[in-house]
């Protein structure tokens, strides 16, 4: 658990106090796996917060599992630079005991006896341990983080049931937790979104989550570090966690929350519109590691980068935050479309949100994926390349490289 803390004094005074950190991080290609990039990500926000005048802390707790198996290892390599900057890494006994603690971090400021501006905790796990945890992590969501404190969750998914019981994909339990769900494709993306993650649930009062999968905690590549000042949309009313708090007055204040992570992830342009042309036939919507495979099932096709995706009037965009996407961003990447392919490893997640936010539009383009008239992937096993190309193929009629799908028919 998290120790007690002298009483909080504002932020300006504790800049005169604060240990005086190391100059933050700016990686020119350390090479990293996913699973190392997680381990850094406390010493980085600590640095970060440093940079910025803050005296904060760090609380780390979790139960380990594939494919975030790895992780508590690689924190106890780092055990002696944690201490050195305040960041406690305590292994949890099970996963809802590990994310109680957690949520008793964002409590440091309620009562006398703060000895920083807050505490930013981080809760890891793979699927079956977010299940085990929802109860726990629900109240703690409800209740909500401090203002430079700020809850992470980092899920570990295998959607090929590779080393589970049941092939796992956690994100209508998140959304159903109404915790925001952050897909990284890559290690950089790990460094990125985790960050990110932190400075969402600052901003909007909710944990934030970063869903794991196998292909990015096992890969590595060289990474760099890219510490952003995010914008934050101007909002009245105050979000975080406080002492005296109605169940019905939190729950109303969840739904502010939504909204407000929303609005800070297209402040700060978390979802991109990779390649765009003016009036596009097709718009392809990605997240997390398909993104990747989308982009080498087009290449195969023979659409070989942005300037020829976007000539095959197809708009590309990448997906890095799954929920909630908010309307403004699903006007931006559907508009002028006549239709809208959604590609995702499992169940449809991101479908259903378009599908619903697009119903009795003006120009509703037609959806496509996983369900209803026309759909072109399946729900359950792994997507992988071949199948994404044959659905675009499908879709798109007139491809340059027809060869490759006939080849992987065959």
């Amino acid at each position: 658990m998290v120790a007690k803390m002298r009483k909080q004094t504002p932020v300006a005074a504790n800049r005169a106090r604060s240990p005086r950190a190391p100059a933050l991080h700016q990686h020119d290609g350390t090479f990293l796996s996913g699973i190392e990039a997680l381990a850094r990500l406390p010493l980085e926000q600590r640095l970060l917060d440093a940079r910025h005048g803050l005296n904060t802390a760090g609380f780390v707790s979790g139960y380990r599992g594939s494919p975030l198996g790895g992780l508590d290892r690689e924190l106890w390599k780092l055990r002696a630079e944690l201490d050195a900057h305040g960041i406690v890494f305590q292994p949890g006994v099970n996963e809802d005991l590990a994310a109680t603690a957690v949520w008793g971090s964002q409590q440091v400021g309620l009562f006398p006896g703060a000895r920083h501006d807050g505490v930013f905790g981080m809760w890891y796990g793979k699927a079956p341990g977010l299940d085990r945890s929802c109860d726990a992590l629900r109240h703690a969501n409800a209740a909500g983080t401090s203002r430079h404190g700020g809850a992470l969750l980092v899920v570990g998914d295998d959607h090929g049931c590779k080393s589970s019981t049941l092939p796992s994909a956690s994100e209508f339990a998140l959304r159903d937790l109404g915790i925001p769900v952050l897909a990284p494709a890559d290690v950089q993306d790990v460094l990125d979104l985790g960050l990110f993650g932190w400075a969402l649930s600052r901003y909007a009062g909710c944990w934030a989550a970063l869903v794991v999968v196998a292909d990015v905690a096992d890969s590595a590549l060289s990474a760099r570090l890219r510490p952003e000042d995010y914008a934050a949309p101007p909002g009245r009313d105050d979000p975080h966690i406080r002492l005296a708090d109605a169940p019905l007055a939190q729950e109303a204040r969840l739904q502010a929350k939504q909204r407000r992570a929303a609005a800070f992830a297209v402040a700060n342009g978390v979802n991109r519109i990779v390649a765009d042309c003016r009036r596009p036939r097709l718009a392809i919507l990605a997240a997390g590691k398909i993104y990747l495979d989308v982009r080498e099932a087009l290449s195969k096709l023979g659409f070989r980068g942005t300037d020829a995706i976007a000539a095959a009037g197809i708009r590309l965009v990448q997906l890095r935050m799954t929920w909630p996407l908010g309307a403004a961003f699903v006007a931006a990447a559907t508009r002028d479309c006549e239709q809208v392919l959604v590609v995702e490893a499992k169940r449809p997640f991101v479908e259903e949100q378009l599908k619903t936010m697009l119903f009795g539009s003006p120009r509703c383009p037609r959806v496509i994926g996983k369900t209803g008239a026309g759909a072109m992937l399946r729900e359950d096993g792994e997507l992988d390349v071949p199948t994404i190309a044959g659905a675009l193929a499908t879709v798109l009629g007139d491809v340059p490289n027809r060869m490759y799908i006939n080849l992987q028919v065959a």
